[in-house]
């Protein structure tokens, strides 16, 4: 679940992000983004000066850059707050995640001052008319700026709202009816079966060694991997990607040169590497990345296999289509997953 948080000034933001994190949440803020800029150009952090730099990267970068920045950091592994969502573009950003829903926190405005005094945070207005005038300031763009703060905006597109004009008990009590009620409701959808294992036969693609196209296979049974593998050339050769394959160093044209391929596809792999650890896989059903070409095909058959399930098409599927219609395997695309991992590589 990922919760985002806006409210008015001191409205207890920071306190329902402390709550979650003990409910073992993990915090993003975008006002702390925007303080790290502030810091990057040696300026003073307050208000004014956050507001300022906060529109300027809007306006540069888009106005949902820093929702954008905020998802970066957010993984499928846990839940998540983020908090100092003051643009509706940072919310229509962070929507690209299923599980995400936004709250608004809301108290009196006398109360948020006396909070805000309590506070003392550098910046901090110090009268309740400079209070006031800056949360005006907040509400919708100035001047019709597009890339200005819109907290008005923002509120209206909040699935919640938790008042906070008591004790922070109280609130605190709010918060957790709050998790109680909607945790449930917002938990990242789990793949089905068929997205799960392609997910990880697209994971077992990233070791192919390929120039031309990296595809990767597993193995299946009662739900259960028996087997992967991915496309490159036999143990003790080169890479192909190191220069080892004669297809791959001519640049062949898409389809062409196939005799002078000296790799292994990932359904050969698959299945030579179950056979090697003496795994049964007959009845077993194949996930690829690409449909198998009619010599995969023939193996796939005599292996046992009753089904293979592919992503993307090739070259020879008629052959292989003939071959499997006449044999009684099942064949079967599939769409492109709903609920995806993507790989984050370190540069």
């Amino acid at each position: 679940m990922i919760v985002g948080v806006t409210g008015f000034f001191c409205s207890g933001k920071d306190t329902m992000a402390e709550l979650l994190i003990q409910k073992g949440f993990a915090h993003v803020s975008l006002s702390d983004m925007i303080r790290e800029e502030l810091t990057r150009r040696g300026r003073e952090i307050t208000i004014d000066s956050l507001t300022e730099v906060g529109n300027e990267l809007r306006r540069d970068h888009g106005p949902g850059v820093l929702g954008a920045r905020a998802l970066e950091h957010i993984d499928h592994s846990r839940n998540w707050v983020i908090t100092s969502i003051r643009h509706p573009a940072e919310v229509q950003e962070l929507r690209a995640r299923p599980d995400f829903m936004m709250v608004f926190i809301d108290a009196d405005q006398r109360v948020r001052f006396e909070r805000s005094l309590t506070r003392a945070r550098s910046g901090d207005p110090t009268t309740f008319e400079e209070f006031a005038a800056q949360e005006a300031r907040q509400m919708s763009p100035e001047g019709g700026d597009p890339a200005a703060q819109a907290l008005a905006a923002c509120r209206e597109m909040a699935d919640a709202t938790i008042s906070n004009d008591g004790a922070i008990e109280e609130f605190r009590a709010k918060i957790v009816e709050f998790l109680k009620r909607e945790l449930f409701r917002h938990i990242l959808p789990r793949p089905s079966w068929d997205e799960y294992f392609m997910m990880i036969a697209e994971v077992v693609s990233t070791r192919g060694n390929c120039v031309k196209r990296r595809v990767g296979a597993i193995i299946v049974r009662d739900k259960q991997i028996l087997s992967t593998g991915y496309n490159g050339t036999p143990k003790g050769i080169p890479n192909c990607c190191d220069g080892g394959c004669p297809r791959g160093l001519a640049m062949a044209d898409s389809g062409a040169g196939l005799t002078e391929c000296i790799a292994l596809h990932a359904e050969e792999n698959a299945l030579i590497q179950a056979a090697v650890n003496g795994v049964s896989i007959k009845g077993g059903t194949l996930y690829c990345t690409l449909c198998p070409c009619q010599f995969c095909a023939r193996a796939i058959i005599n292996a046992g296999l009753v089904e293979v399930v592919y992503q993307n098409g090739y070259v020879s599927d008629a052959m292989t289509v003939k071959l499997f219609e006449t044999s009684g395997v099942k064949l079967r695309k599939m769409e492109a997953p709903s609920v995806t991992v993507e790989p984050k590589y370190k540069k």
